[in-house]
């Protein structure tokens, strides 16, 4: 455990671990929801060094950040254990610094690639995509305490969402299985305000 810590705070690897505390930090805060994790995106050259090739800048510089620490951790062990001193050492640790920053920027780009794909370049349906879409009801009624249905999203999945209608006197209007239209979104209630929708009234489909 000495000889871990010894190299962990010896140089080069104390530089990696000085940056591997701030990356451990952010995703705390990430965490927590006092950060976002796209926060720095475009501030830092992720893409110019190809480390951020389709994921957030901060995911590709806290990889490379791991695998420098990593590769200079190692690195420095080997040093320790070989017993050099004085100008030879410096020498071969300032190596094992700059053999480490290599490494690990070339392994970061090469994983980046397969992370991608958990990260499409189109954002996912939101709430507000859902407005102006009709809707098909999901429960016995729907009034302005009660009520589910179904909507389609621009990508093809579905999701259930709560609604409610305008009119207790009007409710019986929207019953399992008809349609309604969601016109807007109440953030308060976290629900949308759905009216009764006939297609033939639909200009769009006019003849």
């Amino acid at each position: 455990m000495g000889e871990f810590l010894d190299a962990a705070f010896g140089f080069p690897a104390s530089l990696f671990s000085a940056a591997l505390v701030v990356v451990v930090a952010f995703w705390l805060l990430v965490l927590f929801g006092a950060a976002e994790h796209d926060s720095f995106e475009g501030d830092l050259p992720g893409t110019a060094l190809g480390i951020a090739d389709g994921v957030p800048v901060t995911v590709g510089a806290s990889l490379m950040t791991g695998l420098a620490w990593f590769t200079g951790l190692a690195g420095t062990l080997a040093l320790h254990r070989a017993g050099l001193a004085g100008p030879a050492h410096a020498a071969l640790a300032a190596g094992v610094l700059l053999g480490s920053l290599l490494l690990s920027w070339w392994l970061t780009r090469q994983l980046v690639r397969p992370l991608a794909r958990l990260f499409p370049d189109e954002p996912g349906p939101s709430r507000e995509d859902f407005i102006g879409q009709t809707c098909t009801i999901r429960t016995g009624r729907v009034d302005g305490a009660f009520g589910q249905a179904e909507v389609a999203a621009t990508d093809g999945s579905t999701a259930l969402v709560q609604v409610r209608r305008l009119g207790e006197d009007l409710a019986a209007t929207l019953t399992r299985g008809s349609t309604g239209l969601l016109y807007a979104y109440d953030d308060d209630g976290e629900f949308f305000w759905v009216a009764p929708y006939d297609a033939a009234l639909d200009p769009r489909t006019a003849a």
